[in-house]
């Protein structure tokens, strides 16, 4: 299935997603894999610059055109692998202490650079439905992959990563922040 990433000017990226019919739909399920392939391919440097793609750790299904709630997360960090394919997440546990990355967030969605820090929660428990394990989990994070899953939670409510850069003072660190 070739993928077509919506870019931020589209009203659809804006729109609440759908939650989504369990069990999956062959579609559905079709889609979450090709999503899933495409950042693997994305963070292959060979494959990605003759096919003019930018590199990505997490994929929406509305940055797809598909307003339901899901979403794809691949992180590889040398040492571990990160790799969820989740359905109708609800996040249900934050920390009080926060993070943002220092050099900000980008989205494959979001062609222009935005200075500035998103700040996020450190820890987050989400509950899902994760299609890599076929049951109901609750996924504990924090750091990094923290950031992806909340990045791409937000993409499901129409955010995007600008919209939480304070425009007054966008490069304002919080108390208890931790910089990554």
């Amino acid at each position: 299935m070739k993928l077509k990433i919506v870019k931020d000017n589209k009203p659809s990226l804006r729109k609440k997603s759908i939650p989504v019919d369990l069990p999956l739909s062959s579609e559905d399920i079709e889609l979450l894999y090709s999503m899933n392939e495409y950042l693997k391919l994305s963070q292959d440097e060979e494959y990605a610059k003759k096919h003019n793609m930018r590199a990505g750790v997490g994929l929406a299904a509305p940055q797809v055109g598909v307003n339901k709630r899901m979403f794809v997360v691949y992180v590889n960090d040398d040492e571990n692998v990160y790799n969820y394919i989740l359905v109708n997440p609800t996040i249900i546990e934050t920390s009080s202490k926060l993070c943002a990355l220092r050099n900000g967030e980008g989205c494959l969605s979001v062609d222009k650079e935005y200075d500035g820090l998103v700040h996020r929660h450190y820890k987050i428990k989400i509950k899902a439905f994760n299609l890599l394990t076929n049951k109901e989990e609750i996924i504990s994070a924090c750091g990094f992959v923290a950031i992806v899953l909340q990045h791409e939670y937000d993409h499901l409510d129409g955010i995007l990563f600008y919209d939480r850069i304070d425009k007054f003072n966008p490069l304002k660190e919080k108390g208890n922040e931790i910089l990554l």
